[in-house]
């Protein structure tokens, strides 16, 4: 596997959270920055070997508005 990709959302009580597709890896970060060396770290226990570690780590934002049509 060359890539994996991350689920990545707002979290309501602040920062963010990302859910891996097709693996059973969740994080949370108070910034990007911190999320991305979370999910790095998260990888590294999921995955035996370093070598199966996907090279390529995307991250698929979801953003939703809310509003009122009243």
């Amino acid at each position: 596997m060359k890539e994996i990709i991350f689920v990545l959302e707002d979290d309501p009580d602040g920062g963010y959270s990302a859910r891996a597709l097709g693996f059973s890896i969740f994080v949370q970060g108070e910034t990007i920055e911190e999320l991305k060396t979370n999910i790095k770290d998260a990888l590294k226990c999921h995955f035996e070997k370093d070598e199966d570690i996907p090279k390529v780590i995307r991250l698929h934002q979801v953003k939703e508005d809310i509003f009122s049509y009243a």
